[in-house]
């Protein structure tokens, strides 16, 4: 009886998965595993808030596998050694695996396909799993370059790239006798409590949410994402980040659609794999510039504490950084705003941003997180890294009536639009009997600190 192992590690899900379904097609019988990795722990990158999202997700791909006759098979440690365990104790041939490309990610490949190997066993690893084009499939032309730096030319060959066909979900899966620790809840996984806002993790939770969203708001996503009090965008980004939802599938039913809308989602997919392909080839950029502006970064404890506590006297900045700790999460317009104020505005490492969305966000995702990070910052791949965003005209734009600053300061809910968009500029006087701080920089100083810093004019 032939047997393999189905590593699950970003791919929490039965529909339309590369791993699973390969490891079926290969023997009579497979171990859907997880290893509960202790590694990650000394990362840093277990957190409360991604730790309760996993634990959610686990129950839910245990629960769907069991209804096919199988059961999620669990180990805790170090991941490489427990799938080789896990191998060896099954007499599995080949263990199957989804392919990443954080320095993590690659490290673990590396390992484990070697230790495998040195017991006459193989891996097999699909790159078309967690992205619907693979990283790296994609390299400008006649260039000699290994990836794309700029987003508008790999947008245009991303388009016209053949994107694979979407799985079904197994109809059954048999697993052979192996023992399995039991599923891991969220405190065991990371300690502390996650945001009370936090969303429900797993396969059938985005399953829903994907038909909600393709049922309706997509076909105006072009002209409401960026509108920051209507909440429409799709929530669909820590189901991409956990697997429970297929990058590929999402793709073809957006494509599908054929709007205005879903042309605009389909291109802010793109950007996921955009930062993908460039962290696949950069995996330095996680942590360095990727393109150094020799940056004379501010040391500014008290003023990164008021940005992080959402408290720095601008009322959008504040709202964005109070939604992201109440529901680890946020849209891409609040996070912009919030991660140029502090890069560019204060004039703080983006690393310091880039590590406190980490510990917050349920989607956070090296590859996105530190390389929109470093867009914002101007260290990445904007093609205009020297660009300010004003917080006062982005407010004016993008909450025009103040409803998403009112939803996120309580304490502003009894001022209309106008009161809320002119408070930063109010004397101390006239802010008397606001529980609400002063401006803790002036912007047209700011801005002339941030061209000195840089050396920009």
């Amino acid at each position: 009886m032939r047997v393999c192992v189905a590593l699950f590690t970003a791919d929490l899900r039965l529909h339309d998965n590369p791993v699973l379904q390969a490891a079926l097609r290969d023997a009579e019988r497979v171990v859907p595993l997880f290893v509960v990795d202790t590694g990650i722990r000394r990362t840093g990158f277990a957190v409360p808030n991604r730790a309760a999202f996993l634990a959610d997700s686990l129950a839910d791909l245990d629960a769907a596998l069991r209804e096919r006759g199988g059961r999620l098979v669990v180990r805790v440690g170090d991941v490489v050694e427990e799938t080789c365990r896990v191998a060896a104790e099954t007499g599995a041939e080949v263990v199957h695996l989804a392919g990443g490309v954080s320095r993590y990610a690659v490290r673990r490949e590396e390992r484990l396909r070697a230790e495998l190997a040195g017991d006459r066993r193989e891996l097999r690893v699909h790159d078309a799993s967690l992205t619907a084009v693979p990283p790296g499939a994609l390299t400008p032309a006649g260039s000699g370059k290994d990836h794309f730096a700029v987003f508008t030319p790999y947008f245009r060959r991303w388009e016209s790239f053949s994107v694979r066909r979407v799985l079904p979900a197994p109809d059954a899966v048999r697993v052979p006798d192996v023992r399995s620790a039991g599923l891991p809840g969220a405190r065991s996984l990371a300690p502390g409590s996650p945001s009370p806002g936090l969303p429900a993790g797993g396969e059938s939770e985005a399953r829903r949410r994907l038909r909600d969203w393709l049922s309706g708001p997509l076909s105006a996503y072009d002209e409401r994402h960026d509108d920051l009090a209507a909440d429409a965008t799709s929530r669909l980004s820590p189901y991409l980040h956990f697997g429970c939802l297929s990058p590929a599938e999402l793709l073809h039913r957006a494509r599908a659609q054929d709007n205005a809308g879903a042309h605009a989602f389909v291109r802010q997919l793109a950007w996921r794999e955009f930062h993908h392909q460039v962290l696949a080839a950069r995996p330095d950029a996680a942590d360095h510039d990727y393109r150094p502006r020799h940056d004379r970064w501010r040391r500014a404890p008290k003023e990164t504490e008021a940005w992080r506590d959402g408290r720095t006297g601008y009322p959008v900045v504040d709202a964005a950084m109070r939604q992201l700790r109440h529901e680890g999460w946020m849209p891409g317009r609040a996070r912009l705003l919030a991660a140029s104020f502090l890069a560019k505005t204060l004039y703080v490492d983006w690393r310091v941003g880039a590590r406190h969305f980490l510990d917050l966000l349920v989607d956070g995702d090296v590859a996105n997180n530190q390389l929109n990070w470093q867009w914002a910052a101007g260290t990445g791949t904007d093609t205009r890294p020297n660009r300010l965003l004003n917080p006062l005209v982005q407010a004016r734009r993008f909450d025009p009536d103040g409803e998403y600053v009112r939803r996120w300061l309580p304490e502003l809910r009894h001022l209309d639009a106008r009161a809320v968009h002119r408070l930063p500029r109010l004397d101390d006087a006239d802010r008397a009997g606001l529980d609400y701080p002063a401006p803790i920089v002036d912007l047209e100083a700011a801005a002339a600190r941030f061209r000195a810093g840089r050396g920009v004019d």
